[in-house]
Protein backbone atom coordinates (compact mmCIF):
# COMPACT_ATOMS: atom_id res chain seq x y z
CA UNK A 1 0.00 0.00 0.00
CA UNK A 2 1.44 3.37 -1.10
CA UNK A 3 0.94 6.27 1.22
CA UNK A 4 -0.10 9.15 -0.14
CA UNK A 5 1.55 11.67 2.06
CA UNK A 6 5.01 10.92 1.01
CA UNK A 7 6.68 12.01 -1.96
CA UNK A 8 9.32 10.05 -3.89
CA UNK A 9 12.00 10.64 -1.52
CA UNK A 10 9.42 9.73 1.35
CA UNK A 11 9.17 13.10 2.71
CA UNK A 12 5.95 14.35 4.04
CA UNK A 13 3.94 16.34 1.69
CA UNK A 14 0.17 17.80 1.53
CA UNK A 15 -1.33 15.40 -1.14
CA UNK A 16 -2.72 17.17 -4.06
CA UNK A 17 -6.35 17.14 -4.33
CA UNK A 18 -6.92 19.54 -7.33
CA UNK A 19 -8.21 17.22 -10.00
CA UNK A 20 -10.64 15.08 -7.61
CA UNK A 21 -14.48 16.09 -8.20
CA UNK A 22 -16.36 18.21 -6.08
CA UNK A 23 -18.20 15.93 -3.39
CA UNK A 24 -20.96 16.55 -0.81
CA UNK A 25 -18.79 15.17 2.21
CA UNK A 26 -19.49 14.30 5.71
CA UNK A 27 -17.99 13.22 8.96
CA UNK A 28 -19.44 11.78 12.34
CA UNK A 29 -16.88 11.36 15.38
CA UNK A 30 -17.44 10.54 18.75
CA UNK A 31 -15.48 10.14 22.37
CA UNK A 32 -15.80 9.88 26.35
CA UNK A 33 -14.42 11.61 29.15
CA UNK A 34 -14.83 9.72 32.16
CA UNK A 35 -14.31 11.07 35.74
CA UNK A 36 -15.80 10.80 39.70
CA UNK A 37 -19.18 10.86 40.76
CA UNK A 38 -18.92 14.26 42.36
CA UNK A 39 -17.45 15.73 39.64
CA UNK A 40 -19.92 14.62 36.81
CA UNK A 41 -22.89 15.91 39.57
CA UNK A 42 -20.99 19.30 39.66
CA UNK A 43 -21.22 19.01 35.57
CA UNK A 44 -25.05 17.85 35.96
CA UNK A 45 -25.89 20.59 38.56
CA UNK A 46 -24.35 23.48 36.33
CA UNK A 47 -22.06 24.26 39.51
CA UNK A 48 -18.63 24.07 38.10
CA UNK A 49 -16.78 27.69 38.50
CA UNK A 50 -15.82 28.30 35.43
CA UNK A 51 -19.60 27.61 34.00
CA UNK A 52 -22.03 25.72 31.61
CA UNK A 53 -19.35 23.22 30.71
CA UNK A 54 -21.33 21.47 28.10
CA UNK A 55 -22.03 24.69 26.08
CA UNK A 56 -18.35 25.89 26.65
CA UNK A 57 -17.35 22.37 25.24
CA UNK A 58 -19.80 22.32 22.28
CA UNK A 59 -18.23 25.75 21.18
CA UNK A 60 -14.80 24.87 21.71
CA UNK A 61 -15.34 21.69 19.26
CA UNK A 62 -16.89 23.82 16.51
CA UNK A 63 -14.07 26.41 16.26
CA UNK A 64 -11.53 23.52 16.32
CA UNK A 65 -13.36 22.28 13.87
CA UNK A 66 -12.92 25.49 11.47
CA UNK A 67 -9.14 25.48 12.96
CA UNK A 68 -7.81 21.83 11.79
CA UNK A 69 -5.67 22.72 8.79
CA UNK A 70 -3.92 25.02 11.53
CA UNK A 71 -3.24 22.13 13.76
CA UNK A 72 -2.61 18.67 11.63
CA UNK A 73 0.30 20.08 9.26
CA UNK A 74 -1.06 18.01 6.37
CA UNK A 75 -4.53 18.76 6.14
CA UNK A 76 -6.03 20.98 3.57
CA UNK A 77 -7.91 24.33 4.80
CA UNK A 78 -11.04 23.76 4.13
CA UNK A 79 -14.28 26.10 4.41
CA UNK A 80 -16.85 24.09 5.91
CA UNK A 81 -20.63 24.40 5.38
CA UNK A 82 -21.87 22.89 8.74
CA UNK A 83 -20.40 21.99 11.84
CA UNK A 84 -22.64 20.31 14.79
CA UNK A 85 -21.10 19.17 17.91
CA UNK A 86 -23.21 17.82 20.72
CA UNK A 87 -22.11 17.32 24.40
CA UNK A 88 -23.87 15.46 26.38
CA UNK A 89 -24.11 13.83 30.08
CA UNK A 90 -23.61 10.00 30.00
CA UNK A 91 -24.31 9.12 33.98
CA UNK A 92 -23.13 5.20 32.42
CA UNK A 93 -19.75 6.48 32.37
CA UNK A 94 -19.80 8.79 34.61
CA UNK A 95 -19.08 11.57 32.35
CA UNK A 96 -19.61 13.32 28.93
CA UNK A 97 -19.88 12.01 25.69
CA UNK A 98 -19.22 13.95 22.73
CA UNK A 99 -20.00 13.63 19.01
CA UNK A 100 -19.29 16.03 16.25
CA UNK A 101 -20.96 16.18 12.83
CA UNK A 102 -18.96 18.13 9.55
CA UNK A 103 -19.91 18.76 6.51
CA UNK A 104 -18.66 20.66 3.59
CA UNK A 105 -18.59 20.42 -0.13
CA UNK A 106 -14.67 20.06 -1.47
CA UNK A 107 -12.19 17.67 -3.05
CA UNK A 108 -11.04 16.01 0.46
CA UNK A 109 -13.04 14.69 3.53
CA UNK A 110 -13.49 15.95 7.01
CA UNK A 111 -12.65 13.30 9.23
CA UNK A 112 -10.12 15.22 10.53
CA UNK A 113 -12.41 18.07 11.33
CA UNK A 114 -14.89 15.80 13.54
CA UNK A 115 -12.18 14.00 15.28
CA UNK A 116 -10.07 17.63 15.97
CA UNK A 117 -14.05 18.82 17.29
CA UNK A 118 -14.51 15.92 19.34
CA UNK A 119 -10.96 16.42 20.59
CA UNK A 120 -10.87 19.39 21.68
CA UNK A 121 -14.91 19.49 23.52
CA UNK A 122 -13.14 16.56 25.52
CA UNK A 123 -9.92 18.85 26.12
CA UNK A 124 -11.93 21.53 27.20
CA UNK A 125 -14.38 19.44 29.79
CA UNK A 126 -11.27 18.67 31.21
CA UNK A 127 -10.24 22.31 31.45
CA UNK A 128 -13.56 23.38 33.18
CA UNK A 129 -13.49 20.60 35.39
CA UNK A 130 -9.64 20.05 36.87
CA UNK A 131 -10.14 21.27 39.65
CA UNK A 132 -12.90 19.12 40.87
CA UNK A 133 -11.51 16.10 39.31
CA UNK A 134 -7.58 15.84 37.86
CA UNK A 135 -7.79 11.91 37.30
CA UNK A 136 -10.32 12.33 34.33
CA UNK A 137 -9.94 9.93 31.14
CA UNK A 138 -10.43 11.30 27.72
CA UNK A 139 -11.21 8.05 25.29
CA UNK A 140 -13.04 6.35 23.04
CA UNK A 141 -11.99 9.30 20.12
CA UNK A 142 -12.65 8.08 16.73
CA UNK A 143 -14.97 8.26 13.16
CA UNK A 144 -18.16 6.52 13.33
CA UNK A 145 -19.16 7.68 9.64
CA UNK A 146 -17.40 8.81 6.50
CA UNK A 147 -20.06 9.78 3.84
CA UNK A 148 -19.81 10.99 0.12
CA UNK A 149 -21.99 11.90 -2.61
CA UNK A 150 -21.61 13.65 -6.00
CA UNK A 151 -22.55 17.32 -6.11
CA UNK A 152 -26.19 18.03 -7.83
CA UNK A 153 -25.64 19.99 -10.49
Amino acid sequence: MKLSHLDQAGRARMVDVGDKPLMDRTAVATGTIRMSPEAFRQVAEQAIAKGDVLAVSEVAGTLAAKRTAELIPLCHPLGLDHVEVEAELAESLPGVKVSARVRTVGRTGVEMEALTAVAVALLTVYDMVKAVDSSMMIGDVQLIEKQKAPVDA
